[in-house]
């Protein structure tokens, strides 16, 4: 059969089908590009050219060679640095873990918690029948190989990493214990480590106190736990300390006001860009709650804690006792990438029952109450040493805290003379600690357990908490 009745005809037929793929060709690439610039419109940005330049050319030409991985997940880094916003950040990979692993209600590892003290890692506590505890770990314990690798030289961060780990997994810990001449190996297994937010004592008079450290996944359970506990051994006053609380998880805040809050009453707005979108979270109380509430709260105090304190103190009539809070009225939303990345944005901003934006101004107590004066002081750096000929801020603060400890005289202001090295060897022979007269990590440690013993004795702030509740 014949398709073409001469050459010409022939020729011109394929010449349109050649134009035809060409047109075709060239409105599948326009109709490409579109997408593309919608779906990822940096393309379009004179700036993108350099990025992609720059990409090409040290991927090319770098003399030591890069990572494709590690340069765009630098790129993300530097890109949500530039908002200059502290509370939007991109985390790579494993300190993205890190982050989403904080606000979890478990994580998998032995259940010991640590201490950098002089260069070495101390077993400071233990969680109760975790697989450090069965093993046979003891506090104090000095950890000094993990998996047969020496960790002398590592951060604190690498450490916490060894040890924790995918459940079910062994790991062999290396410990040195007290004056013994060999050193202990214990394998342990891993398994889910509760993450407790939540401590509750009952003190006099019916007061119960509840501690929330930060708002995590199971935080809004862990309180219902602990009030249910405190009312069935005759709690009749509520002491809620939110003190140095940086905030958390919303979900769990909103928890907890359910059950604090009156039913109906605004616990709080969240007000996004241009006002396109406004959610008012009501409170969904089930069971009335008629117990008296005073909120404890400091300069620390912060973002999800202030939600808490603003909603009790307006929609719940709670007095709110301490200090004003931080002022982070702004609010994060954060998503995980495959590779355990995590970009944590600024999305929103959110106002009080009463209306009021909170961010840079904080929540005011209704009774501000100071903490004795050495509460506030810095703490002194890990890793430094002070002795005598030494002198500074350092020094000075070291002083105050002798001073507060009843170890007098302490010499001249900010100088390392002999009457502050008397001062610290009375305090080291009274801590049947080495007496050196030399500032250490161990002394250190000392020194702060001693104060956090007397400002428990001095709290201002939770006496007059629970001298409110007594009226």
């Amino acid at each position: 059969m014949k398709y073409f009745t001469n050459d010409v005809a022939k020729q011109r037929v394929i010449a349109f089908a050649m134009l035809g793929a060409i047109l075709s060709i060239g409105i599948g690439f326009g109709l490409g590009y579109l997408w593309m610039g919608k779906q990822y419109p940096m393309i379009k940005e004179p700036a993108f050219r350099n990025f992609a330049i720059s990409y090409n050319t040290i991927m090319d030409a770098y003399l030591s060679g890069a990572e494709p991985d590690e340069l765009l997940n630098g790129a993300s880094e530097g890109m949500v640095a530039s908002l200059e916003d502290p509370y939007s950040r991109y985390l790579i990979k494993e300190a993205g873990d890190a982050y989403t692993q904080g606000y979890e209600g478990e994580f998998s590892g032995v259940g010991a918690t640590v201490r950098e003290e002089d260069g070495q890692f101390v077993v400071t506590e233990l969680t109760k029948g975790a697989p450090a505890e069965r093993g046979g770990v003891k506090p104090e314990d000095i950890i000094t190989a993990v998996d047969g690798d020496k960790i002398a030289g590592k951060s604190f961060e690498d450490l916490i990493g060894l040890l924790r780990g995918e459940e079910g997994t062994e790991v062999k810990l290396t410990l040195q214990r007290g004056n013994q001449a060999e050193p202990i190996e214990i394998k342990l297994v891993r398994e889910a480590i509760p993450v407790h937010t939540v401590t509750s004592e009952m003190l006099e008079d019916g007061v119960g106190h509840i501690t929330i450290s930060r708002f995590a996944q199971k935080t809004g359970d862990e309180f219902k736990e602990a009030a249910d506990a405190l009312q069935q051994q005759g709690m009749n006053k509520l002491l809620l300390d939110l003190r140095s609380n940086p905030g958390g998880l919303l979900q769990s805040t909103l928890e907890i006001a359910n059950q604090l809050v009156p039913k109906d009453k605004t616990v709080l707005q969240v007000v996004y860009k241009n006002e396109r979108k406004i959610i008012t979270y009501k409170s969904k109380q089930e069971k009335e709650w008629t117990i008296p509430i005073v909120v404890l709260v400091n300069g620390q105090s912060a973002s999800a804690s202030e939600v808490l304190t603003a909603a009790l103190k307006e929609s719940a009539g709670a007095t709110v006792v301490g200090e004003k809070t931080y002022g982070k009225g702004v609010v994060q939303a954060f998503q995980q990438f495959k590779d355990g990345s995590v970009l944590s944005l600024t999305e929103a901003q959110w106002k009080t029952p009463g209306g009021t934006w909170i961010h840079k101004a904080g929540v005011a107590p209704d009774i501000e109450v100071t903490l004795p004066a050495y509460a506030s002081l810095r703490p002194l750096p890990l890793g430094s040493e002070m002795k005598s000929g030494s002198y500074g801020e350092d020094v000075k603060t070291l002083q105050t805290m002798l001073e507060v400890l009843g170890y007098t005289p302490t010499g001249r202001e900010g100088l390392f003379e002999a009457e502050t090295e008397d001062a610290l060897r009375r305090f080291q022979a009274d801590e049947m600690l080495p007496v050196n007269g030399l500032y250490n990590d161990k002394t250190a440690y000392r020194i702060l357990e001693r104060l956090k013993e007397k400002l428990e004795n001095e709290d201002t702030q939770l006496l007059k908490g629970l001298e409110v509740l007594k009226k």
